[in-house]
């Protein structure tokens, strides 16, 4: 059995980053399904949560995965989760991007923060102030 270790800060915002999200009350929900569905599927998530347009996960990747089938298990099934449940009034789809970063070890506990105190962090920046500082600061190149 290998033992394997590699976290990866997950990020993906809805589709148009449109505020689907708007209640306290169905981010709750989102965030626990998220984590529960994935629990299942043998995804760990260390860490979900986020805002109304957005999404933030700390994921410990097993030896069979990889951050594409992850993201895309996670962002497919929870958004057939929300429409079948009904939970918002119209389609709900996260958009088909995502940004994605390894965390090393000592770094742990600070993204943990990061991650669990966005209801705080969004009052005073906004989802694309945060998504460009993640840009400017990994040293991404956005092709045009």
């Amino acid at each position: 059995m290998p033992f394997i270790k590699v976290y990866i800060h997950l990020v993906f915002s809805t589709l148009n980053r449109k505020q689907f999200l708007k209640s306290k009350d169905l981010r709750i929900k989102m965030w626990k399904h998220i984590k529960q569905n994935s629990e299942e599927k043998g995804v760990f998530i260390d860490m979900v949560n986020g805002f109304s347009e957005h999404c933030h996960c700390l994921i410990s990747l097993g030896s069979d995965q990889t951050i594409e089938k992850v993201a895309q298990l996670i962002k497919g099934e929870s958004s057939h989760w929300i429409n079948k449940e009904k939970l918002i009034s119209e389609k709900f789809s996260w958009q088909d991007e995502y940004l994605a970063v390894s965390i090393s070890e000592s770094h742990i506990e600070k993204v943990r923060n990061y991650i669990k105190n966005q209801e705080d962090h969004h009052t005073l920046k906004s989802f694309s102030e945060e998504y460009d500082q993640f840009i400017n600061h990994y040293g991404f190149k956005i092709l045009k």
